[in-house]
């Protein structure tokens, strides 16, 4: 029914008859006319009478109301089905085909040209207003404006205003003289007090009578030399600028206060800011007078040695004096000048600076007293004072700090330049640890604050750097992660995390303990603010995230590199050390449990992202990446006591053809499972990788039922994965059929029949496994059995036992057996290794290793192979 939205039943058998007689949008008003307030209808109004004809109803005296209707709904039902086919049926056809083809996009454009047109109209009153403001604005200048002169007195002042263009030219570019009064409306209208060469000019101009060539070329000289002074129109702006601030400051202090607190470089224009206040602060600084005239002797020995652009030992040592004994802010700034010059040198930059530095020694001397000693200065006339969370409080409101801040920026933007062109440990080391001290005095300067966090973030990262360097750095990262705001410390997480994934694309032997380091000390970073750190989080856990839905969504022939790579690993590996870390009550003792933390909710969508990975591609050749994730998460469920299933991906991997079938021999090095997240084809189908793929498997089944081994529920977890374990050691431990040989492994399948992996190394592996597993089932059945409560008391299962170690259960103890042996198995790898490579290098160096190198170095050019497509898997990534 057209009209049946906003009406009762009997309104709409009303409008359907009554539609017959006049049109639609009419009748709509006639019915609500009709029916009234009171819904009753009115037997006087013509339309009414014509209804109640078409209804054949005969009108009485009283009024009819609409339940008058019910009893006539049956009657002209079928009328009512008549009538409104016939309303269907009036549309035009060619009303029909704009309908069905053309009316959403008219309608949408309708829509478009709406949005068009309010966007001008608020462009229009917004122009309005802005004009409105203005002519406001001129108003009140207007009111505060001296009177200006008459067009008479203005050219009486300037004799140069009434003159043409032709008659200037006619005059041989001759400056006009100037009279007494003219001058001096000139010198205070048009010349800034500050600027002394045009006042000279001027003057001179006027000196010299002759307005011959000699007073143009003097005046034009002037002039240039003027336009081409730094002084001229920078020291102009810079003055407007600070006029400007010290307006705000006596206008609206706690806004000028705020702006000091949160952002001071808004109130800094320059690196290379005027230190001359500093002067007036030493020679304020009280001390006693039995010193004063030892420190004014210093103080003029410093400046003494101002004037000498070439920095000597002596004057290095003389700052290091002032500034040791008498804390000279005069010092420090002469040593924070030659110190920036210093970290500039041998560069090509353009830029003059005050001292300049020949003597290696003199440079070194510099260093050491710039970055331990001002430190300790800046300590001593503004202390920082620190309370037990480790947050720091500086007063930025006095006048010493205010004076300081240029000093403090141009230390800092000192500091970084070095770090970004150092390469010597040593240095890089003691740049580092002086850093620290200096991070409170730089919290004002986030820019600034910015660029060197990412220099200390690229020197942590970088696989070149010793690991001393590295630990110094993350002290430093994590310092100003502790002591800044919340917006500072959500930049300092988000570019470590970046450091962390650029510092993990290659990995290997040599590069793995560096990218260990990085995660295991990262992942503290994370518990500092854990509201920040869930928001951080969740960001990159969803990145990776839409990594893997776009490679399962938009496969393609290269996809699954976006995915399957070291980078995309190692970010896997690393959140789960963080929720690991954060949200384990061992690791935390403030955690009642593990879900009051503010990071566990990410633990599902990480568990769900790394299984996905996990069997993105399940290919023996990726067999190795399998173990990787199954680890973290492995990590993840022993820390969290949440229970991850992952015995399922374990059994597939040994449930695969390439552990069912007889390998073939070969004589290639084991392959290295830490460093490798893809097999070579040249390990597939051999034996030396099905029992690395057996161990693993085995050790990992092992260690995760080893984290259940003391739940009240294991004799029923381990139902299901040892009927299939037993299932597959039946199948792969059968003999070869009876008059088959037993190589003939191809004929055996043909005729159906197998004749299992024959690797009795693999299979004990696993066989030893499911004993330990039928063990620690009978041992907690035994134990089971004495307890008194009901598989509902929660409480009481989550105390079951609680005080018995985990090492102590059957499962457990066979757990670390198998850790122990582990490590001492890749001790003596590493041991071997390392022999290995020192014989290489006595080789190399004695000139008779070629061959024997180039036969050792098979397994490494594999292994850069491998290296190349992962790093085409990063570039698609």
């Amino acid at each position: 029914m057209r009209y049946a939205v906003g009406f009762s039943s009997d309104e709409v058998i009303l409008l359907t008859i009554m539609e017959e007689m006049a049109e639609p949008p009419f009748m709509v008003i006639v019915v609500r006319k009709i029916m009234g307030d009171s819904r009753s209808l009115n037997k006087e109004h013509p339309l009414a009478k014509t209804c109640l004809r078409q209804l054949r109803c005969p009108i009485r005296a009283e009024s009819w109301r609409l339940t008058d209707f019910l009893r006539l709904r049956k009657k002209f039902k079928s009328h009512t089905s008549r009538v409104t086919k016939i309303m269907a049926g009036r549309a035009k056809k060619s009303t029909k085909k704009f309908e069905k083809n053309h009316l959403k996009e008219a309608i949408d454009r309708r829509k478009e040209f709406g949005k068009i047109k309010q966007r001008q109209q608020i462009k229009t009153k917004r122009k309005a207003r802005n004009a409105s403001d203005y002519a406001k604005a001129s108003d009140e200048d207007d009111k505060h404006q001296p009177p200006k002169s008459n067009g008479r007195a203005t050219s009486k002042g300037d004799p140069m205003k009434d003159m043409s263009v032709d008659d200037f030219f006619q005059g041989g570019f001759q400056l006009p003289e100037l009279k007494k009064g003219a001058k001096q409306l000139t010198k205070v209208k048009d010349i800034p007090s500050h600027i002394g060469k045009r006042k000279r000019a001027l003057e001179g101009a006027k000196d010299n009578d002759g307005s011959g060539s000699e007073g143009s070329e003097s005046a034009e000289e002037n002039l240039v030399e003027s336009d081409s002074e730094p002084g001229s129109e920078g020291e102009d702006t810079l003055d407007t600028h600070k006029g400007d601030l010290n307006a705000l400051a006596e206008k609206d202090p706690e806004f000028y206060k705020y702006l000091k607190e949160n952002d001071a470089e808004l109130l800094e224009f320059a690196e290379d800011a005027d230190l001359a206040e500093v002067d007036e602060l030493s020679e304020a600084e009280e001390a006693p007078k039995k010193k004063r005239k030892k420190r004014k002797d210093m103080e003029q020995d410093v400046e003494g040695d101002v004037d000498e652009t070439e920095v000597t030992l002596a004057v290095v040592q003389k700052w290091k004096t002032a500034m040791m004994g008498q804390y000279s802010l005069r010092a420090m700034r002469e040593v924070v000048l030659a110190f920036r010059a210093a970290a500039h040198v041998n560069e090509e930059d353009g830029k003059e600076y005050k001292y300049s530095i020949s003597d290696p020694e003199v440079y070194h001397q510099l260093l050491v007293i710039a970055l331990n000693y001002v430190p300790h200065v800046l300590n001593h006339h503004l202390p920082v004072k620190e309370s037990a969370s480790g947050k720091v409080r500086l007063t930025t409101d006095s006048k010493k700090y205010r004076t300081l801040t240029p000093l403090l920026k141009s230390h800092g933007a000192s500091v970084h330049h070095l770090l970004e062109n150092l390469s010597d440990a040593p240095t890089l080391k003691l740049t580092l640890s002086c850093i620290l001290p200096i991070l409170p005095y730089l919290l004002s300067f986030k820019k600034l604050l910015k660029s060197l966090v990412k220099a200390i973030v690229g020197i942590w990262s970088d696989p070149s750097s010793a690991e001393a360097t590295r630990v110094n750095a993350f002290l430093c990262i994590r310092r100003l992660a502790v002591i800044s705001d919340p917006s500072l410390r959500e930049a300092v997480l988000k570019t470590t995390y970046q450091g962390l994934v650029k510092g993990s694309r290659n990995t290997t032997i040599h590069t793995l303990p560096g990218i260990n380091l990085m995660k295991n000390s990262a992942a503290e970073l994370w518990g500092l603010d854990p509201n920040i750190g869930y928001t951080t989080g969740f960001t990159y856990i969803r990145q990776l995230a839409i990594h893997l839905r776009g490679s399962i969504t938009q496969p393609t022939k290269d996809s699954y590199k976006a995915i399957y790579n070291w980078q995309y690993t190692h970010s896997l590996d690393f959140w789960s050390r963080v929720l690991s870390t954060h949200c384990s009550t061992s690791i935390n003792p403030g955690l009642k449990k593990p879900t009051d933390s503010p990071l566990h909710p990410l633990i599902y969508p990480l568990v769900q992202i790394t299984l996905g990975a996990l069997r993105l591609i399940p290919t023996p050749t990726y067999f190795p990446l399998r173990f990787h994730l199954t680890r973290s998460l492995l990590r993840l469920s022993r820390s969290t006591n949440t229970y991850i299933p992952l015995a399922p991906s374990l059994i597939e991997v040994l449930s695969s053809p390439e552990m069912k079938k007889p390998p073939k021999a070969s004589t290639l090095k084991p392959l290295d499972f830490n460093t490798s997240i893809r097999a070579p084809k040249s390990y597939i189908h051999t034996r030396i990788y099905q029992d690395g793929v057996g161990d693993e498997a085995s050790e990992l089944l092992a260690e995760f039922f080893g984290v259940w081994c003391k739940n009240i529920a294991f004799p029923e977890l381990v139902i299901p994965p040892t009927v299939l374990l037993k299932r597959w050691l039946k199948e792969v431990s059968s003999p070869p059929a009876r008059g088959q040989k037993a190589s003939s492994s191809a004929q055996s399948s043909k005729n159906g029949r197998r004749g299992g992996n024959r690797n009795h190394k693999v299979n004990s592996s696993i066989t030893l496994v499911i004993q330990k597993l039928d063990e620690n089932a009978q041992w907690i059945e035994e134990r089971r059995r004495k307890v008194d409560f009901a598989p509902s008391d929660r409480a009481g299962v989550e105390s079951f036992l609680r005080d018995v170690d985990w090492g102590e259960t059957p499962l457990g103890a066979f757990v670390v057996g198998m850790r122990k042996q582990k490590e001492e198995r890749e001790r003596v790898l590493e041991e071997g290794r390392r022999a290995e490579e020192g014989r290489r290098e006595t080789e190399k160096k004695e000139g008779r290793g070629d061959e024997d190198d180039e036969d050792g170095m098979v397994e490494d050019e594999m292994s850069d192979d491998e290296v190349q497509d992962e790093e085409d898997g990063d570039e698609s990534g």
